[in-house]
């Protein structure tokens, strides 16, 4: 047991030295990263424009005048949202376009219906709301000389439950199979992403997470592998943009840390 202690100890004064050294990037890599798959749909809406229009018709019977507006929303709201995230333009108004992408792609591709695409998506959220929590604490921090509104403010809030979204991205990998590296990455991942959604430990799980999540994207979604005629290199791009969303919303909580509403917060008070 206090081995055990010892190397988790000897961990975070790793992650810590990392960090330190790091602090001045990392925020601007985690932003680029969780607008990742905004960007590359933007992108793609531009360079399959009349695909997407002609499946949005083909599926909703909607006709070509809204089946367009669909697609030229997707872009503008996609690509001027992530300019404004990464440029630190109105970001409450960025992360509300960004919302609304979230919630009409939600509807538009039904993916109400499919769980593993909805927890994938309300991940992404959670990327999101951890950014409008950013900005928050950056707007804050201008007015450091006047009095705190408390512990329990909205941030803290939008924090803890960006925690609780993003994790949600890990439980569509989690497989029931009786294989060895299945069942490892199973017990660890659930492990972790138990530890970040209650806020202990948060920066050391987050930033282990962010490095298995990495791997697992790399190896998984290689979508660079595929040929460009061949349907699975979309899919295989999607989730790798996706999953990298995540990893971004992982390097913010590493970043900034959990907020007021988790544990590491409160045992400073122990």
């Amino acid at each position: 047991m206090a081995q055990r202690s010892e190397l988790i100890d000897k961990a975070e004064d790793v992650a810590d030295q990392v960090l330190r050294k790091s602090k001045h990037v990392l925020p601007h890599v985690a932003r680029f990263c969780l607008i990742g798959t905004f960007l590359e749909d933007g992108i793609r809406m531009w360079s399959q424009w009349g695909e997407q229009r002609d499946y949005m018709n083909h599926t909703w019977g909607c006709g070509y005048f809204l089946a367009t507006l669909f697609v030229l929303i997707n872009l503008i709201g996609q690509l001027g949202g992530c300019v404004m995230v990464l440029s630190r333009l109105k970001v409450p108004i960025a992360c509300g376009i960004l919302f609304g992408i979230i919630a009409l792609q939600t509807i538009a591709y039904s993916i109400l219906w499919d769980l593993k695409f909805l927890l994938r998506n309300l991940a992404l959220g959670g990327g999101v709301l951890l950014l409008l929590a950013e900005d928050r604490a950056e707007g804050k921090s201008l007015f450091a000389g006047l009095p705190s509104l408390g512990e329990n403010n909205p941030k803290q809030y939008m924090q803890l439950s960006g925690r609780i979204l993003l994790v949600l991205m890990f439980l569509t990998l989690l497989r029931f199979e009786v294989d060895f590296f299945q069942i490892v990455q199973n017990l660890v991942g659930t492990a972790l992403i138990i530890l970040i959604a209650v806020g202990y430990k948060t920066k050391l799980s987050a930033l282990a997470l962010v490095a298995w999540l990495t791997v697992l994207n790399v190896y998984f979604n290689a979508w660079w592998n595929i040929p460009a005629y061949k349907p699975m290199r979309d899919f295989l791009k999607y989730d790798f943009f996706q999953t990298l969303s995540v990893i971004g919303g992982l390097l913010l909580v590493v970043a900034h840390g959990p907020g007021g509403v988790s544990m590491d917060e409160h045992k400073k008070k122990w």
